[in-house]
C-alpha cells in the first residue's frame, strides 16, 4: 500500500524535488538562527560590535522565510494537482462501474471517497512526506548542534522526548482506526438512509410545523456521529502529548543548565542557544508525528480509493457507428434475476422485435419491462436464454459499438446542469447546427427555445429546475434523437406530457419509428394504440403478442388495461 500511495508522486516528482531543496534551505536557515543568537549574547557580554551577527541573524531570518515560503507554494500547488490527478481517475473509473456493482454500493459512500479520500492523499503526499524529510534533516541538525553545546543537556532532552514519544506511538494504531471509522462515517452521512431523511423532513415541513413536531426523524444516525467524533479526539491526544515533552524537556535542561552555568562548566550564551534548539525541536517533532498520523490516515484513504479502483468497470468509450440500419431484437427464453438471493425477473421471456417501426412493452407493474431495456444496454447479464441484436448474440457485440447503436430516454429524464444547448448536444457533440435545429423542431421545442430570454444559450439550472416535467422529457428525447440510434428505447417518454403534447410526441415517435427501430414501453396505452406489434407482460413472461385491435378482442389482461383507460367499453 505504501507503493501504491508513493506511485501518485511519480508524475511531480521533479517539482517536489524542487520543493524540497527549498525546504531543507528554510531549515538550514532556521538551524542558524540559535547559533547567531548565541554571537550575539557573546557580543554583549565582551562589549564587542553586534552589526556583524545582526545583520547574519536578518539574513538568515529573510532567507528561511522567502525560501520556506517558496517551497510551501510549490507543495500546496502540487497537492492540488494530485487532488485533480485522484480525483479525475476515481471518477472515470466510478462511471464505468458495472451497474450491478453500484447498486451494492452507497452513493454518498462513493461521493466521500472522491471528495474526502482523495483530500487526504494531498496532505498526506505533500505536507506529510516532503515536510517529513525537512523536519528530520532539522531535527538531526539541531540535535547535532545541541550536541555540541552541551552533550549532558542533550541526554537530559532526549530522554524526556523518547518516553512522551513512546506514549504518543502507543496510540498510533487507535488513531488509524479513528481515521478509518470517520471516513467511513462520511459515507454512511451521505448514503441514502441519511440522504431520504433530509429529503423526507425538507419535503413535509410544511406538515411538521402544523403538528407542532421536531424533525428528530432527520437526525444522523448515532453511530456515525459517534464515529466521527473519535479521530479528533486522537489529534488532540497527539498534540498534547507534542506539547507536555517540550514543556517538560524545557523545565529539565533549564533546571540541569542552570546549575551547570552556576558551576561555571556551562557558558549563558550557550544555555540560552541550548533552549533555543530545543524549542526549534517542536516544530519537527510535531512534522514527525503528523507524518505518522497523515501517512495512516493516507494509508486508509487509500485502502478505500483502491477498493473502487479493483471493481471490474467496463471499457472506456463508444465506438464510432458506421451503419445506420434499423436493428431488430431477439428474446429467446430469457432468464435472469437481480441477484442469486433475488426473486426471477425474467422467466423464459420471448418476443421478437422486426427492424423499423414501432413495437410496445405494456404490463402491469413489476412484469419486467425495464428490465428488458437493462439487458439490451447490458448493464446486467442474463442467465439464461439468448438475446439477439441485429442477428448476433448480444455477448458477441464489443460494448462500445452495441451502445453507439442504442438511444435511451427513460422515465425521469436526467437534464444537467448547463445551458440548454449544452444538454441537447451531451450525446452528439458533432452534430451539425441544422440537425440539432432539426431535432429541436421535431421535439416542439421550438416554443421553449423562443420563450426563453438566451435561448438555447440559458441555463436550465440543477437538474432543469427551470424546466417543466414534460420539457425535460421532450429535452432527452431531442438529445437521443441527435444521436441518430438505430434503435431507439422509450420508458414512459409521455408520463409527464399533457394531453395536447402527447400527441404531438406520438406523432414524433411515428416519425422515427419509419427510419428507425423504436421500443416503448408505456402504461399509458394512449400512446402506443398504433404500435405494429404490443408485447403484453405478466409476473416475467410474455402472455400476448399483437396490435391493438387484436389484443382486445384476445387479451384478458390487455383488455382490462384498456378499458381502465377509457379506450374500449
Amino acid at each position: 500500500m505504501v507503493k501504491e500511495l508513493l506511485a501518485y508522486l511519480r508524475p511531480h516528482r521533479k517539482i517536489l524535488l524542487v520543493g524540497g531543496l527549498l525546504g531543507l534551505i528554510g531549515s538550514a536557515a532556521g538551524l542558524a538562527m540559535p547559533l547567531l543568537a548565541k554571537y550575539v549574547v557573546d557580543a554583549f557580554g565582551q562589549n564587542g560590535s553586534l552589526a556583524g551577527p545582526l545583520l547574519g541573524l536578518t539574513v538568515a531570518v529573510l532567507v528561511g522565510a522567502v525560501v520556506s515560503a517558496g517551497g510551501g507554494y510549490l507543495m500546496e500547488r502540487t497537492g492540488e494537482g494530485i487532488v485533480l490527478g485522484a480525483r479525475r481517475r476515481l471518477v472515470d473509473r466510478m462511471l464505468r462501474l458495472r451497474v450491478a456493482d453500484v447498486d451494492r454500493l452507497k452513493p454518498g459512500d462513493l461521493l466521500s471517497r472522491v471528495t474526502g479520500d482523495t483530500t487526504l492523499l494531498r496532505s498526506v503526499l505533500t505536507n506529510g512526506v516532503v515536510d517529513s524529510v525537512s523536519s528530520v534533516f532539522m531535527l538531526v541538525g539541531a540535535i547535532v548542534l545541541m550536541a555540541a553545546m552541551d552533550g549532558v543537556l542533550l541526554l537530559v532532552t532526549l530522554l524526556v522526548v523518547v518516553v512522551i514519544g513512546g506514549l504518543v506511538a502507543l496510540i498510533m494504531p487507535r488513531i488509524q482506526r479513528a481515521q478509518t471509522q470517520a471516513q467511513e462515517a462520511v459515507g454512511e452521512m451521505g448514503g441514502p438512509c441519511w440522504t431520504g431523511r433530509c429529503r423526507r423532513t425538507g419535503r413535509s415541513r410544511p406538515a411538521a410545523r402544523r403538528s407542532g413536531r421536531s424533525p428528530r426523524s432527520a437526525w444522523p444516525p448515532r453511530a456515525p456521529a459517534t464515529a466521527g467524533c473519535r479521530s479528533p479526539a486522537g489529534r488532540r491526544s497527539r498534540g498534547v502529548a507534542t506539547w507536555m515533552a517540550v514543556q517538560i524537556a524545557f523545565l529539565a535542561v533549564l533546571g540541569v543548565g542552570g546549575a551547570r552555568v552556576s558551576s561555571g562548566t556551562l557558558e549563558v550564551s550557550s544555555l540560552i542557544a541550548f533552549l533555543l534548539y530545543l524549542f526549534y525541536l517542536v516544530p519537527p517533532i510535531g512534522q514527525l508525528v503528523q507524518g505518522g498520523v497523515q501517512l495512516q490516515q493516507g494509508l486508509a484513504a487509500l485502502r478505500r480509493i483502491k477498493e473502487v479502483e479493483d471493481l471490474p468497470a467496463e471499457p472506456a468509450g463508444v465506438a464510432p457507428r458506421e451503419d445506420a440500419r434499423p436493428i431488430g431484437v431477439q428474446f429467446r427464453d430469457v432468464v435472469f434475476r437481480y441477484g442469486d438471493d433475488r426473486p426471477v425477473v425474467h422467466d423464459g421471456v420471448t418476443f421478437e422485435v422486426s427492424p423499423g417501426g414501432l413495437t410496445a412493452l405494456v404490463g402491469p407493474s413489476g412484469a419486467g419491462k425495464s428490465t428488458v431495456f437493462a439487458l439490451l444496454e447490458r448493464f446486467y447479464e442474463h442467465q439464461g436464454g439468448q438475446i439477439l441484436v441485429d442477428g448476433r448474440d448480444i455477448r458477441d457485440w464489443p460494448l462500445g459499438e452495441l451502445r453507439a447503436a442504442l438511444g435511451y430516454v427513460e422515465q425521469d429524464a436526467p437534464v444537467l446542469a448547463g445551458t440548454l444547448r449544452e444538454n441537447l448536444l451531451f450525446a452528439a457533440q458533432d452534430a451539425t447546427e441544422e440537425e440539432l435545429r432539426a431535432a429541436i423542431a421535431r421535439t416542439r421545442l421550438d416554443d421553449l427555445v423562443a420563450r426563453l430570454p438566451d435561448g438555447l444559450e440559458t441555463p436550465v439550472g440543477h437538474r432543469g429546475v427551470l424546466l417543466s416535467g414534460g420539457e425535460r422529457q421532450r429535452v432527452a428525447i431531442a438529445r437521443a434523437l441527435l444521436r441518430k440510434p438505430r434503435l431507439l428505447l422509450l420508458d414512459e417518454a409521455t408520463s409527464q406530457l399533457d394531453a395536447v403534447n402527447e400527441l404531438r410526441l406520438r406523432e414524433v415517435i411515428a416519425e422515427v419509428a419509419a427510419e428507425t427501430t423504436v421500443l416503448v414501453i408505456a402504461h399509458r396505452l394512449s400512446t402506443v394504440t398504433g404500435a405494429d406489434r404490443i408485447v403484453v407482460m405478466e409476473g416475467g413472461g410474455v402472455r400476448a403478442v399483437g396490435s391493438h385491435d387484436e389484443l382486445v378482442g384476445s387479451d384478458e389482461l390487455y383488455r382490462e388495461l384498456a378499458a381502465t383507460q377509457f379506450l374500449v367499453g
